[in-house]
């Protein structure tokens, strides 16, 4: 049997996909290893697409919690790896199952907790310190093999898991149908969403059938894959146009896009409007009622943004970022 390393992410699907380049780093560094990923089993078809992960142990938790144990079968792992939190609760669940070899930021010699640092960057440098060199930059996974619903589209994503990341929906809809008037334009929404999908779309005068819903992920992956551009909050389908390379405008508010947001590159837009004493959490991303540096970004602005990142861009021609 092949030696195996356990990674523990059980997180949502931005998280999974701001660790790919950690996945990608430990893959390299183990060739050898069964390489096994903790993580949602919902998220399965983005985890096969990430090309480094030979297989998936369904775990998750409540919110962002993580989980009291793992449904590990077998010996104890060789290599253990903490790639969902900073201190030892998130441990106890690998260190239950005996590793011969923990990776982790409660574990030495592991380098110290930056607040100030991206989520990629963060888990690149945990790796380096263990002599895995790894490069945050790696940020593509594979397109789906399904079809996209709407090739070359423009995707409008107007929902996010509260409303403080959540830009008003009719900023969205004066957005959307401006942009209608020379592309086709969809409105994604996620479970829960529904009503401001349809909401958006109808002040935009969009047609039923432009707001997608309940759509499998990797149908939502195949649709950014192929889009024309991405406008969306602070959210898992931010990281997918990311992954994709597809070009994209990221409205930001409580939390700063030097922590969350897309890496620098003429395709990717981050907005965001700090006050003048703001850190990197100036807000709080659970409140109901949109945070204030969302509410100071424009419809002229976002507009400006998708132009600028769509310029020479042709439809579904995002690329696959290294």
């Amino acid at each position: 049997m092949a030696p195996r390393l356990l990674v523990l992410r059980a997180l949502g699907l931005g998280d999974l996909l701001t660790a790919v380049p950690a996945l990608h780093a430990l893959r390299r560094a183990f060739p050898d290893h069964r390489l096994v990923l903790a993580a949602p089993g919902a998220l399965s078809d983005v985890v096969a697409a990430v090309g480094a992960v030979d297989a998936l142990l369904p775990a998750s938790a409540p919110g962002r919690a993580v989980p009291e144990r793992l449904a590990w079968r077998g010996p104890p792992p060789e290599v253990a790896v903490d790639l969902h939190g900073r201190d030892t609760h998130s441990l106890r669940p690998l260190l239950a199952l005996r590793p011969g070899r923990v990776i982790g930021y409660a574990r030495p010699p592991a380098p110290a907790w930056r607040e100030r640092e991206h989520e990629r960057a963060r888990w690149c440098r945990l790796l380096r310190a263990h002599g895995v060199p790894a490069d945050p930059a790696r940020v593509g996974v594979a397109p789906p093999a399904v079809p996209s619903p709407a090739p070359g589209a423009v995707v409008v994503h107007p929902g996010a898991d509260a409303g403080a990341r959540r830009w008003p929906a009719e900023r969205f809809a004066t957005v959307a149908r401006t942009l209608a008037g020379d592309h086709r334009v969809v409105v994604t929404a996620g479970p829960g969403e529904e009503r401001l999908g349809r909401r958006v779309a109808a002040l935009a005068g969009l047609p039923r059938a432009a707001v997608l819903t309940g759509l499998p992920l990797a149908a939502l992956s195949a649709l950014v894959a192929d889009a024309r551009a991405v406008l969306v909050g602070d959210t898992g389908v931010a990281h997918l146009a990311t992954a994709h390379g597809t070009p994209s405008v990221v409205l930001f508010g409580p939390v700063a896009p030097e922590l969350w947001g897309p890496p620098p590159s003429f395709r990717h837009r981050a907005l965001w409007h700090p006050g003048p004493d703001d850190g990197p959490r100036p807000g709080d991303p659970h409140l109901a009622a949109p945070d204030a540096r969302l509410l100071r970004i424009t419809v002229p602005e976002v507009l400006a943004a998708f132009d600028r990142v769509t310029a020479g861009a042709a439809p579904g021609d995002g690329g696959q970022p290294t």
